[in-house]
Order: C-alpha cells, then structure tokens, then sequence
C-alpha cells in the first residue's frame, strides 16, 4: 500500500514546474518568478468542479491586491491546455492560467487524492485514506447555495446545472481519471521557499470544497519577509 502524499509544508523549496499558459501565449515556469516576486499558486482540479471554477474567479478578483504586496497568481487546472483556453475565453481571469492534465504539479507539491481501504481489511481510515462507506456518509454544502447538505459528487452536479455548465468530453475525462484530487493554496517567496500553504479539507470529507478567503490569502502575502 503507497503512502498518502503529504503536502509540501513552509520552510521547504519549491519544486520547479514548467505549463502551458491558457489565458496567455507560451509556457510559464516557477523558476522566471525566482529573485523578481514572490507567487500565490492555487492547485486546483479540472473544470467539471464547480467549486473550483468559482475559486478561481475569487483568485482573479484578489490578484489585483496581491500584486500591491508582490505577489504573482498561477491557477493550474488539471484539464488539458485546449479545454482551459477555451473555457478562460470565455471567462477572463487576472492570474496566469495553466493546464496539467496529469496532475504533475499537484503531485509535485504533495497533494493528496482521496483513496479507499480495500473492503475486508482491517486498515483504520485515516483522511485522506478512508473506507468507501466513510466518503458515501460524507454531506456537504460549502457555499450554502445548495440549500441542504449532500454527497460531494451529488454537490458538484446540482452546482453545475444550477449554472447550466455541461461538461465536455475532456471534462469527463479529466473526472475519469482523477476523481478525487484535492486542491491546495502555496504562497511561495522570491527565493523559491513555501511560506504558506493550505490543502483542500484537512480534516475529514465535510471540509471538502472550502477554499482559503482573499482576507487570507492577502495577510498571508502581506506577512513575507520585505526583499
């Protein structure tokens, strides 16, 4: 049995990544940023959640503030780069969008996926690792627009018909292949170093879909140490 990834916690460095840009041309790596800004990345999953494409325009509405403290924002979906630049046409956002449709960053990073215990064994659960009746149990309603507490995957299908979002054959893939991907914040400074971090329900499935506040996000980069 593998061990759950850990997320990468401040004080260490970050690793190196190279993606595609969706809302821009080229590539972006995180070594450009090293000695010019600091950089607020949110990992997210692909598109078909609802809650993550609404992160996401919260990061976009922050990234204004953000920059007044130095910091650079980087939304990476796990969705392929034709899919994000297509959706992003549409839906103009002010951080750098990039595509990693095979999770390698979030990987990179230690982000965990949700796992189950094989039925009949006699491992105890321990979030993110759990038995299948655990996560079944699970209720959730993050943004109180739902009305009533239900299944994560129930969340995210009343979320995206309440918005008329239809998701596409690369988001039903995407879904396929990672369906229980969490999502984490990194506030990274000039020198490379994690100052910052915060990963998608840390305690157990009802945290999941709770993201970090803009009140958050700008005291965490208004506290880096001046360069």
């Amino acid at each position: 049995m593998s061990r759950p990834l850990r997320p990468i916690e401040p004080g260490a460095n970050a690793p190196d990544f190279t993606l595609p840009a969706a809302n821009r041309e080229g590539s972006v790596s995180l070594a450009a940023f090293r000695g010019k800004r600091a950089v607020m990345i949110a990992f997210f999953r692909g598109l078909h959640c609802p809650f993550c494409r609404r992160q996401a325009e919260q990061l976009s509405r922050v990234a204004p503030e953000l920059a007044k403290a130095g910091v650079e924002t980087l939304a990476i979906f796990n969705t392929v780069p034709e899919r994000a630049r297509l959706y992003f046409r549409y839906h103009p956002n002010a951080s750098t969008v990039l595509a990693d449709p095979d999770c390698t960053t979030h990987r990179a990073f230690g982000i965990p996926t949700i796992t189950f215990i094989e039925p009949g064994s006699s491992e105890a659960s321990s979030w993110p690792r759990l038995r299948s009746a655990d996560f079944a149990a699970a209720r959730i309603d993050p943004t109180g627009e739902i009305g009533e507490k239900v299944h994560p995957m129930k969340a995210n299908e009343v979320m995206n018909a309440k918005e008329g979002f239809d998701l596409t054959e690369h988001d039903k893939a995407i879904l396929a292949k990672h369906p229980t991907q969490l999502s984490g914040h990194f506030l990274i400074d000039r020198a490379g170093v994690v100052r910052w971090m915060r990963c998608e329900a840390s305690r157990p499935p009802e945290e999941l879909c709770r993201f970090p506040t803009p009140s958050e996000m700008i005291e965490a980069a208004r506290a880096l140490p001046a360069a």
